[in-house]
């Protein structure tokens, strides 16, 4: 039996996948792995995640990046190399601007994911970035995601 995107992400994370736009990246196994959302849930709910992580294999590997204190290793990079930090606050618009053309959500207007463009905040919403847009957009989702080992080629979810 090979499993619908719907099903897979209702699986992956154990509820009906809200908001969603599209899939936006695919991993090794095939299975949706990141979605685009909508800015504004169909409840009304402001949401600034544009690129949601669904994979719980994927989400388990960063939550062990971010455990072992990489969020502060990267902001500290982030603070001592200015280049990089450029690059960052242009990511931090790109962000805005694709998530803008789904819709301008006014109390969300300005924030953008993961502690662009000042922080590292959150590994999972900006490896999610850099894998839905490729690289060269985000360099410190670009680095985090460097540092990830494979999250595997099997399903995450199960394909009997």
């Amino acid at each position: 039996m090979s499993l619908s995107d719907d099903e897979a992400l209702a699986l992956q994370l154990g509820r009906k996948a809200r908001g969603v736009v599209e899939i936006a990246h695919r991993c090794m196994c095939g299975l949706p792995d990141i979605v685009k959302t909508l800015p504004r849930l169909e409840d009304g709910t402001p949401f600034p995640t544009m690129y949601y992580i669904t994979c719980p294999k994927l989400a388990s590997k960063i939550g062990t990046l971010e455990a072992n204190g990489v969020m502060k290793e990267l902001e500290a990079e982030l603070d001592a190399d200015p280049e990089l930090k450029s690059a960052y606050a242009k990511a931090h618009q790109s962000y805005l601007e694709q998530r803008r053309t789904l819709e301008d959500v006014e109390e969300i207007s300005g924030i953008s994911a993961g502690g662009m463009p000042e922080r590292v905040k959150c590994l999972h919403a900006l490896i999610a970035h850099s894998l839905a847009v490729g690289p060269g957009v985000n360099p410190i989702g670009d680095k985090a995601l460097a540092l990830l080992q494979a999250w595997g080629s099997e399903p995450c979810v199960g394909q009997e």
